[in-house]
């Protein structure tokens, strides 16, 4: 049997709470109708007895303040919102509470962008985290000594689960029931709950954001060039011709700014034009393609693959009006 402490952090939102505890205490009702124990308790453990989230509109009730809890398996960080830095500022009074559970081999689940107050205890130094998609420049930026991982909505490592992109906490909560009780509770969770068990990927949500916050000058001018000429094809030599700069260093320099190579930063700029336009036009997807400078149709469609996880017909067949 695991007990587990749901946070009702400062700025954290309703329904990842709510989420967290409705989940895990319909499993023991699943137990239960097997004839075995409840596998779970669930409790919302926090600095005071209530709490007040999304500017007072909505209060939880705490089942246990984090005093009187001196041991527990599981710890759900739920999705934070609003301002990340005070967020950390203001949950830091849940911080020795947290390493010390942790260092007691309590598991912690974080759920989406909560990962901002969890890195800044230092627990995830070293370690890899799933970032949403729109946070990721964000969170590197902060927490440098921290692995992000952009291609996958879950991490798994030395006991702490991590998950990137919005509602796909959900998944991660069906994860930990697989750790805990198996696949087969996994599933049966997911179906009550009829959520898609088999998601494994940010890519084909994610709408590709550079990374400018680096202060180097001509890097962003080429980004910006790029950016602002998604039709045309750009080889490497052509846009460091441009700006008078060797290709050696300015690739690395690059590379160290973005997250990108050049190459690999052309190509997101040109499958980002291509998603809006198989999003909106009527345009055949041949057309599309030859719009963003590519005249091999197989080659694009590799790299649309490799930064979605899907072709351009299955994206226009799932996000298109």
């Amino acid at each position: 049997m695991k007990h587990i402490s749901i946070l009702p952090l400062y700025d954290a939102t309703l329904t990842s709470i709510d989420s967290a505890h409705q989940i895990f205490s319909r499993v023991n009702d699943f137990m239960r109708y097997q004839g075995k124990p409840a596998f779970y308790t669930i409790e919302i453990v926090g600095c005071e007895k209530r709490t007040k989230l999304n500017n007072g509109l909505y209060s939880v009730n705490a089942d246990k303040t984090i005093d009187e809890v001196t041991k527990t398996d599981v710890i759900v960080i739920p999705l934070l919102c609003g301002n990340f830095q005070e967020a950390i500022l203001q949950n830091k009074k849940y911080t020795d509470w947290l390493t010390n559970q942790y260092r007691n081999k309590a598991e912690i689940v974080c759920l989406c962008v909560g990962s901002f107050y969890l890195a800044s205890t230092g627990l995830l130094d070293g370690k890899k985290c799933a970032v949403h998609w729109a946070a990721k420049n964000e969170f590197k930026a902060s927490f440098p000594g921290v692995t992000v991982i952009d291609d996958s909505i879950i991490t798994d490592e030395q006991g702490i689960y991590t998950c990137g992109g919005g509602f796909s906490y959900l998944n991660l909560i069906l994860y930990v029931i697989e750790k805990h009780l198996g696949r087969e509770v996994s599933i049966l969770a997911s179906k009550m709950f009829e959520i898609d068990i088999e998601r494994k990927s940010q890519n084909p949500f994610a709408i590709f954001i550079g990374q400018k916050q680096h202060g180097h000058a001509i890097v962003l001018q080429t980004q910006e060039l790029i950016e602002q000429n998604p039709t045309f094809m750009f080889s490497v030599d052509e846009v460091c011709d441009k700006f008078g700069v060797s290709r050696r260093t300015f690739e690395r320099h690059f590379k160290q700014c973005t997250g990108n190579s050049i190459l690999e930063y052309i190509q997101r700029v040109k499958v980002e034009f291509a998603k809006k336009q198989l999003e909106v036009a009527k345009k055949t997807v041949n057309e599309i393609i030859y719009e963003t400078g590519y005249t091999d149709i197989d080659a694009f469609r590799r790299v649309f693959r490799k930064y979605t996880d899907l072709s351009p017909i299955d994206y226009r067949k799932r996000f298109a009006d």
